[in-house]
């Protein structure tokens, strides 16, 4: 046959992009009980097999985290994108009936800013606009973000069932939302209050308590002094927020406090004000912090509001929807925001004798997870989800195993949320978003709660005109929680909610654990009586070299797209999978991804050269019996790699499954094997060597197969080009013969797309412990003489001569019939067998054998020993460095770990120069 020709260079811009467009053409995304799909014969020979349960059992689903629509995929996007895809092409391999569910969010908060930014810029606000067309204004930014997040998508190479494409405000995941916020309602978990709520004065909306972020920030606790009513004296209190105080309304002290049990009931005047409040007596108060005394704001602190409630105080709101005071205050300090407030009130009580003054500290204060504003504890309507309901049957699923973690400690992070759950604010008091399905009766006053728009009011029969809706929406996570089954039709008993629900598996990082996680799993539970997906693999974060956070304001994050540009998709996914450890961030820079590009360089120019060595051979049919040693080793180290990734896969654990894969292809498939059956092609007659090439494009067509979720563009472009008609119809002969089908070379007639190809599987017979032992020492032996040939410095160029001293019985007998592959890989001339070490020798020794390099006439004996002679001294230099550092002051104040690596240092430079003086006395 002639051979074929792979391009020199591997370019993944040549054909990236119309490998994407032919996946998706001919319907590979699809799972394959659609009818279109194009392997959906064999999912119907499976139903005609197997019962509805193991069918069921026989799917794996995916639902994606939905990308906010509010700008581009970063590279966390690429991270959890690229890990998703990874498994969901393993099982379409593994023959699954596989759906990977896409979509994006409409992220109200996160949006709405988007638009209103580009308004400011404009010279308006969204009031300007009015709801309606501001609304319309969100679509078109919500239009052009979800086309350019799709983009980015297909470039990564998302398998993704893009015909089912979802998006959380489309009209039917509206309709699920609303229908869930009625049943709420309808089975009491569902409630409108006046509470105490985190508030953004920059996004005007309240926010769920894990929507807060709380930072570190600098500070200072203020002292100031309240005096009795009486005129009796004064007391001592301290805060944070002087300019709050005009919302207290007690001062409490722990009643069980022996120093202020008689101040109980006493009254205090409210500095600057004239108002009086009374002292109380509650256990909140710790009496050994500061003086014991703290002054209580209802409205304006989470533990102040629920000593207000115990004690019936006035609660007293002092800020407007914006963050500036309002009228509660002295007139001089309205309209002002709380910074501008503190000052002018520290400067009032200093006039008035009543401030002791601050001390600087650090103190965590909360920010708008969205745009990073101070958020203040507000007083406000709101609607609540009741969480404790919820949470108790989450808690349960876990503890029944209905949901797994990989890896498992988020479980304690899980339930210690889930433990301590409070309820949930739901209302947003912004446009963009799910519009609260209440109306309220302005002649009767009335609450309505519908699925449907109504058209009266129930209780006295007013129109509709007089029925006003809440104009809040609904928190963006509340439609999110739904994700799983409202994106398969629900509440509609919908083929793809029976087929596809309870989904299989959530991949996603561990900073939405509460945000989404927790809830979705709440939500499935409540509404669906099912955990939503069994397995949560929960990732780390992908941050820079030094660890932080990837941001715009540091300057440090990565674009997908341009290091796809750079290095081509699987080169961004195979190493972000490699470095991708269960339990542990990702630390990259955009040098990190030429990993990733040198191994898919590796695996094209590995098949080019296979490829071109096709000229003028026949492919044959090759039986098990056929096989040599040497293909024997490579079957059973293939099938090891393809047992460690199958397993590997199934737990998640990608960067094993990834590790497996280069060490088996590019160290034991091409380094080893490839080079060894260069002996067969130099040596063996033409049977030989069709023999020989058969083998090889048998197993290459199998590497492929065995990478391909991994690598899945270089995998299919390089698959095209195998003359898979030929191997199919080898395979097929040679398993039509008296031996049937084969235990070792693989029986797959497969002849398609490798996309939707069977994935390797282990093969008992492929195992093969003898051979693999015999293999090792072959390898330890060749690697230990070219490490050999390294030390002496010897060109790689020079052929040189050889000794090795076996022991009988060993499993380096090997060594004796494998003299040409010895020869061959490791640059010798001529092998010797020795019963001892021949004059004039280095030597070094491995399991079973010793091997001496042989100083002759090739190697100059004098150069050798002044090279050894001038390394050692250099060693020697290196080592009193560390010896010194180790016995100085270094030793004392370094970290234990470094003081560990100089010494573990010490010691390697140490065993190098013992090394080098054995091969000078050797000489």
């Amino acid at each position: 046959m002639k051979a074929i020709e792979l391009e020199k260079a591997y370019n993944p811009k040549d054909f990236e992009d119309r490998i994407y467009n032919d996946w998706e053409k001919n319907g590979y995304f699809k799972p394959s009980s659609d009818v279109d799909s194009p392997v959906h014969s064999v999912y119907e020979e499976k139903a005609k097999k197997l019962s509805a349960e193991e069918l069921a059992k026989a799917s794996y689903t995916v639902v994606i985290p939905p990308p906010n629509v509010t700008g581009v995929l970063h590279m966390g996007h690429g991270l959890n994108n690229t890990l998703q895809d990874i498994v969901v092409r393993y099982h379409r391999m593994k023959g699954d009936n596989t759906l990977w569910v896409t979509g994006t969010d409409h992220a109200g908060i996160a949006t709405q800013n988007v638009v209103e930014r580009q308004l400011k810029k404009e010279g308006k606000t969204r009031n300007d606009l009015g709801r309606e067309k501001f609304i319309e204004r969100t679509w078109e930014v919500k239009n052009a973000h979800h086309d350019i997040i799709v983009k980015q998508q297909r470039k990564l190479g998302n398998s993704t069932d893009w015909e089912r494409e979802r998006f959380t405000y489309d009209e039917g995941l509206s309709k699920s939302v609303r229908d869930v916020f009625v049943t709420l309602y309808e089975r009491g978990l569902m409630y409108k209050g006046q509470r105490l709520v985190n508030w953004c004065p920059r996004c005007g909306t309240a926010l769920a308590d894990d929507e807060v972020d709380h930072e570190d920030t600098q500070g200072a606790m203020y002292h100031i002094y309240y005096e009795y009513a009486d005129g009796s004296g004064k007391i001592e209190v301290a805060t944070t927020r002087p300019e709050t105080f005009f919302g207290d309304t007690a001062v409490a002290v722990n009643p069980s406090d022996e120093r202020y049990k008689s101040l109980v009931g006493k009254k205090l005047r409210l500095p600057l004000t004239g108002k009086e409040i009374p002292i109380i007596a509650d256990d909140y108060v710790d009496k050994e912090f500061g003086t014991g005394m703290v002054k209580i704001t209802p409205a304006h602190d989470p533990n102040d509001w629920e000593v207000g409630l115990r004690h019936n105080l006035e609660v007293i709101n002092l800020l407007t929807p914006d963050g500036r005071l309002n009228e509660n205050v002295p007139e001089k300090y309205r309209g002002l925001k709380p910074e501008a407030a503190r000052k002018l009130v520290i400067e009032d009580l200093e006039a008035a004798g009543l401030y002791k003054g601050e001390e600087k500290m650090v103190h965590s204060v909360g920010h708008c997870y969205r745009c990073k504003t101070v958020v203040e504890p507000y007083l406000s309507a709101q609607w609540f989800v009741k969480m404790k309901p919820l949470a108790d049957k989450a808690l349960a699923a876990w503890k029944n195993g209905e949901i797994q973690f990989f890896p498992q400690k988020w479980e304690n992070t899980y339930r210690n949320w889930l433990e301590n759950i409070r309820d949930w604010c739901v209302s947003r008091q912004i446009w963009w978003g799910h519009r609260i399905p209440a109306w309220y009766c302005e002649k009767c006053g009335e609450t309505i709660v519908s699925r449907e728009d109504p058209c009266k009011c129930p209780k006295c029969g007013a129109g509709a005109d007089q029925l006003k809706q809440d104009p809040d929406v609904l928190d963006t996570w509340f439609s999110s929680w739904l994700w799983p089954f409202s994106t398969l039709g629900w509440p509609q008993q919908t083929e793809d909610l029976k087929r596809f629900y309870p989904t299989t598996a959530l991949v996603t990082a561990y900073d939405i654990i509460f945000f989404w996680v927790s809830r979705m799993i709440m939500a499935g539970l409540e509404f669906t009586g099912k955990a939503p997906f069994h397995d949560i693999y929960i990732h780390g974060l992908v941050r820079d070299k030094q660890g932080r956070k990837m941001s715009k304001s540091l300057g440090n994050g990565i674009d997908p797209l341009e290091i796809i540009d750079m290095y081509g998709s699987d080169a961004l996914k195979f190493t972000l999978a490699f470095m991708c450890a269960q339990g542990q961030d990702i630390l990259v820079d955009k040098d990190s991804f030429k990993l990733g590009s040198r191994f898919c360089n590796k695996v094209w120019n590995a098949s080019r050269y296979l490829l071109g060595n096709l000229e003028g051979r026949n492919l044959i049919a090759v039986k098990d019996s056929d096989l040599t040693e040497l293909d024997k080793w490579i079957y059973s180290r293939l099938n090891h790699a393809a047992k460690t990734a199958r397993e590997a896969l199934e737990s998640y654990r990608y960067n094993d499954a990834a590790s497996a894969m280069m060490e088996y292809f590019w160290n034991e498939f091409c380094d080893w094997y490839v080079e060894a059956t260069k002996i067969n092609f130099k040596n063996g007659d033409d049977k030989e060597k069709d023999r020989q090439a058969s083998v090889l494009m048998n197993i290459l067509e199998e590497n492929l197969r065995l990478l391909h979720p991994y690598l899945p563009f270089v995998t299919e472009e390089i698959y095209a080009k195998l003359p898979l008609k030929e191997i199919a119809a080898n395979r097929k002969t040679a398993s039509s013969g008296a031996e049937g089908k084969q235990k070792i070379v693989s029986n797959s007639e497969y002849t398609g797309m490798l996309i939707n190809a069977p994935y390797p599987e282990f093969v008992q017979e492929r195992d093969n412990a003898e051979i693999d032992a015999r293999f090792e020492v072959l390898k330890d032996l060749i690697g230990k003489v070219r490490a050999l040939r390294v030390d002496c410095g010897i060109d790689p160029a020079i052929k040189i001569n050889i000794a090795i001293s076996i022991v009988k019985g060993s499993s380096a007998e090997v060594c004796r019939e494998k003299v040409e592959m010895i020869q061959l890989l490791a640059g010798v001339s001529k092998v010797e067998f020795v019963e001892a070490k021949p004059a004039s020798s280095i030597g070094t020794v491995g399991t079973g054998f010793e091997a001496f390099i042989i100083v002759d006439e090739n190697i100059n004996k004098e150069q050798l020993l002044a090279r050894f002679r001038k390394t050692i001294e250099k060693e020697q230099g290196y080592a009193k460095m560390s010896e010194n550092k180790l016995n100085g002051n270094f030793a004392k104040h370094a970290p234990a770990e470094v003081v560990a690596a100089e010494r573990e240092k010490l010691e390697e430079g140490l065993r190098r120069i013992e090394k080098l003086n054995s091969y000078i006395n050797s000489l």
